[in-house]
């Protein structure tokens, strides 16, 4: 006698795999909440990063004598013509905090622009007007508030190699921040402490006058 096995059908299969996935998934959950047990499906962190190369070494002649920190919450829009922002648009709220410095380059001080008399207990010196480095993001402190991308936008992210790509919040915070520093007096708080940073170090070397002007 001669019994026939029925197949089973490919979908059964595959419904099979799923609910198995699902249960071995909430299993892990339960388990983690279970004391001993929470390290079972627990997440490893494995830093492969490969060595760091040196690049290039600059010759640094400034004196950093101010740095300023700054916060602006940037609202970026996109918007795409006779489509709507639910089907194609982008609106990100961010928030960018960094710093700013301000800085007096002594290397373009020449011969001419110092002067000191005989006895040395005088002396005279020309600078360059501070000026304002770039501006630093700090990444600890900026963060996105919220996002919002219309259909075909979400659909991008999932075959896009960098989804919701930050840089242009990022870019756009960046300017901000460095016109803010423009307008701040940053630059000047940076000639006073540069002129407080000489007058200490000349008078220490015995200079009883001493003169700090600045420009070309």
């Amino acid at each position: 006698m001669t019994t026939s096995l029925k197949r089973v059908p490919g979908w059964a299969k595959i419904v099979s795999a799923v609910v198995l996935v699902l249960v071995v998934l909430f299993a892990g959950l339960r388990w983690s909440l279970l004391p001993g047990l929470g390290d079972v499906f627990g997440e490893e962190t494995h830093d492969r990063t490969g060595p760091t190369l040196l690049k290039s070494i600059q010759d640094i002649s400034r004196y950093d004598a101010a740095s300023g920190n700054f916060q602006v919450v940037v609202d970026l829009e996109k918007d795409t013509k006779y489509l709507p922002d639910a089907v194609r648009g982008t609106r990100t709220l961010y928030v960018g905090a960094g710093t700013v410095d301000s800085y007096v380059d002594l290397g373009k001080i020449r011969d001419k622009d110092v002067r000191v008399n005989k006895d040395r207990t005088s002396a005279t010196l020309r600078l360059p007007h501070a000026a304002l480095g770039k501006p630093a993001l700090d990444p600890d402190h900026s963060y996105a508030v919220s996002k919002q991308r219309g259909l075909l936008d979400r659909l991008g992210d999932v075959f896009s190699d960098n989804p919701n790509d930050e840089r242009a919040v990022q870019r756009l915070a960046a300017r901000h921040i460095g016109d803010a520093a423009k307008d701040s007096e940053l630059t000047a708080r940076a000639e006073e402490n540069t002129t407080s940073m000489l007058k200490g170090l000349l008078g220490s070397l015995g200079f009883k006058e001493v003169r700090v002007t600045y420009g070309t």
